[in-house]
């Protein structure tokens, strides 16, 4: 016999014989439930006094009976069954009331959050006669004023409303939702969430460089939705709106949200069991990026330093049988849970890690000692992300490094001679992009990368000057500039992209920021550049 979930506690025998019986019942499957059902609900949900809610597949099956209290029932974990892009969860939900009341708020946020595809009340008399049937169904064209549709009160003996027929035809609807149509297949598809709390034109900025950084890790963007930061709660917006976002998630056939913002662990856990959909934030986002495009041996093994020290407070489980002994024979105690071996074997692999790059940064170090010897000046370009540095280097060196017009398109350094005209040779240095509220776990592992800007004679910070918001970014950068304390060496600011901004307009930001305007893939705006870091590192310092 099946188990009953809920509140059981004080019920007698016979009335838990009743209710597990329930399972035997089927109902037809055009039926929302059959009358009988009914009736057999409403008299034991007056006997015992608590509302009773069964679970009900398409096949006119029992899956689930659920005991409640007095004013409403728990739904338990349905996080086995499917909830495919474009589909429903294939369980209706069909459970009584004692008070005389339609659907309730609570009702109506599972029927949204859980994707079933009906939710119905069933309004009791002091006898146990069922009175009303209150049904409700997801919208599937996504009206901004209305996820759901109430359906008129019903009869108990309405009960034949062609139900699987209307679940099928809601299920096509969804399916057809242009942005599901769009995408490519094994692509994941992405609702950005992007915060709103903030000055207009912060917002945009916000919501350009969110779509960036989607756009950039491969993601197929279906939607981009602003949301109001919450603090100190469970989760990271209002409830009202994750009830919003669950329908539209399942309107646009996406299968996993996006935030602007570092989630901690606990707020991760609790949206996606709510949304029951894959949750990553902007740092995992960034991670993400950082792990398609490292290439070097040193590259990958930053990434991976940064992407474990991200997860290791983030690790958790799903088995609930923390008992189980997994110490073998001869162990003491219940041994060590699933949990606390992947977070020692994590920690093992981030000591492991942070020794090899240890063993980096004393390579680097050598190598540059040899090119102290030689005496060669070091150049490191720095920038934003996207703002031209590997372009410039590429130009400047004729080198051939790849440089595409995306965020964190090179993220492995390189190292190139440059000779200037009065037979001055340097290395010139492209780093890796800055990019705002850079992740504290990206910084740490990226020291070894960050650390040739200490030995570096020059900064040339390039800054895309034909970026709407490039003030920000310069700022942005800057500022990780002083937290790495490079604030004693020189830096040349290269306004970069001045071919897509008027004449005037480029002689109107080198007068304010005191720079050099230069188009990257043009050499020939290049010579006032060259002539200036000529002249800087042949000052003695």
């Amino acid at each position: 016999m099946k188990r009953l979930y809920g509140n059981t506690a004080g019920l007698k025998a016979n009335q838990i014989r009743r209710l597990e019986a329930l399972y035997r019942r089927r109902i037809p499957i055009q039926q929302l439930i059959s009358l009988p059902l009914l009736r057999e609900m409403g008299r034991l949900s007056r006997e015992v006094r608590r509302q009773i809610g069964l679970l009900i597949d398409r096949a006119g099956r029992v899956n689930h009976v659920i005991v409640g209290d007095r004013q409403k029932i728990v739904i338990p974990d349905l996080s086995g069954y499917r909830l495919a892009s474009g589909r429903l969860k294939g369980l209706r939900c069909v459970h009584t009331h004692l008070a005389e009341e339609a659907l309730t708020e609570d009702d109506l946020t599972d029927l949204c959050f859980l994707a079933l595809d009906f939710m119905a009340a069933v309004t009791v008399s002091e006898e146990g006669d069922p009175l009303r049937v209150y049904a409700a169904h997801i919208l599937p064209r996504g009206l901004r004023d209305k996820l759901y549709d109430l359906l008129p009160p019903l009869r108990p003996d309405q009960m034949d409303m062609d139900c699987l027929d209307r679940i099928q035809a809601l299920e096509t609807e969804l399916s057809l939702f242009e942005g599901v149509q769009k995408t490519r297949i094994y692509t994941e598809r992405a609702i950005l969430m992007h915060a709103g709390n903030m000055p207009k034109h912060r917002e945009q900025e916000s919501r350009r460089e969110l779509l960036a950084l989607a756009r950039s890790c491969g993601l197929d963007v279906v939607g981009v939705e602003p949301y109001r930061r919450t603090t100190g709660g469970p989760l990271p917006l209002g409830k009202g709106k994750v009830q919003q976002l669950s329908i539209s998630a399942l309107q646009k056939g996406a299968t996993m949200v996006v935030f602007d913002q570092e989630l901690n662990p606990s707020q991760i856990r609790s949206i996606a069991d709510h949304l029951q959909l894959k949750i990553i934030d902007r740092t995992q986002l960034i991670l993400d990026i950082f792990a398609q495009r490292a290439r070097t041996r040193e590259g990958k093994l930053q990434v991976e330093l940064a992407q474990l020290k991200y997860l290791l407070p983030r690790l958790v489980t799903k088995n609930t049988a923390m008992s189980r002994l997994t110490g073998g024979i001869g162990g003491r105690g219940p041994g060590e849970t699933k949990l606390e071996i992947n977070r020692r074997r994590a920690r093992d692999r981030i000591g492991r890690l942070e020794t090899a790059l240890l063993q980096v940064r004393k390579n680097r170090k050598i190598q540059r000692g040899m090119r102290g010897k030689k005496r060669l000046p070091v150049v490191s370009i720095v920038g934003y992300t996207n703002a031209g540095k590997s372009t410039l280097l590429n130009t400047l060196t004729h080198s051939q490094v790849l440089a595409e017009s995306r965020l964190f398109a090179t993220l492995d350094p390189s190292s190139r001679r440059l000779r200037f005209p009065r037979d001055m040779e340097v290395i010139i240095t492209d780093t890796v992009g800055f990019i705002r509220d850079l992740p504290q776990d990206l910084r740490v592992a990226f020291r070894a990368t960050l650390e040739e800007l200490e030995q570096a004679d020059l900064l040339l910070h390039v800054i895309d000057i034909s970026h709407p918001h490039f003030p920000e970014q310069m700022e942005s950068v800057e500022k990780i500039l002083e937290e790495l304390e490079l604030g004693e060496t020189p830096v040349l600011r290269v306004l970069n992209k001045m071919d897509l901004v008027e004449a005037s307009e480029a002689n109107v930001w080198r007068r304010k920021y005191d720079g050099i305007c230069v188009s990257a893939r043009d050499r020939s705006t290049l010579a006032g550049l060259i002539e200036t870091m000529e002249y800087i590192l042949s000052i003695p310092r």
